[in-house]
């Protein structure tokens, strides 16, 4: 499978966006597999409109409310189940986003970070430039290590903060991939307009 899974170091941190970048540019496909808060809007959605071009796989699991997905589900007296959450066929590049952090709980024995690790997709961690993100980047890149998932880097979103970005290479001994400046506005246009990932999709030749 050519692709990449994109977690972040907290929920709101640019992992739509940065999907929609990596989708757009790399003409690929993009797969949500958890969706709640689905009554305010959708991820999937999001990326639908600012990557057109993208084929958007349906959601395994959409939920209402706007909550961690073990939560969200028992308010719709559900479980979801996470051997049932399967890659999409495509021949095409495939973007997947993750739901909150690496250890947002799917339901009462699993987290994100244990589909991740069943999913085997090389992960992009989406960190925030400004304070606070030294600290909450090197616990996700921990933890995805402790559970080697197969990591590519970090993109930080936000004004750079070129002491943030040398602390997280450095003690986190990964690369920082790309730094996404903030947009006047995020449109389908700011989205095509910023320079395509100086890196390549994982799996291609």
């Amino acid at each position: 499978m050519r692709g990449v899974f994109v977690t972040g170091t907290d929920t709101d941190v640019g992992k739509t966006l940065v999907s929609a970048w990596l989708a757009q540019h790399w003409r690929a496909d993009y797969w949500k597999p958890i969706q709640t808060g689905s009554a305010q809007g959708t991820d999937f959605g999001s990326v639908a409109a600012l990557a057109p071009a993208a084929h958007i796989h349906p959601s395994a699991v959409v939920l209402p409310a706007p909550l961690s997905p073990h939560e969200a589900a028992r308010r719709e007296n559900t479980r979801i189940d996470l051997s049932a959450l399967v890659l999409p066929q495509t021949s095409a590049p495939l973007v997947v986003e993750g739901a909150g952090g690496v250890m947002v709980p799917i339901n009462e024995a699993a987290l994100m970070i244990d589909l991740m690790a069943r999913l085997a997709l090389p992960t992009i961690v989406v960190a925030r430039s400004g304070l606070g993100t030294i600290n909450h980047t090197l616990m996700t890149l921990e933890i995805l290590r402790r559970r080697r998932v197969p990591l590519l880097g970090v993109v930080m979103n936000g004004q750079k903060n070129p002491a943030n970005r040398q602390a997280i290479e450095h003690f986190g001994g990964v690369r920082v991939l790309a730094e996404i400046q903030p947009l006047p506005a995020v449109t389908p246009a700011t989205i095509a307009g910023l320079p395509s990932p100086s890196f390549a999709c994982p799996g291609e030749p």
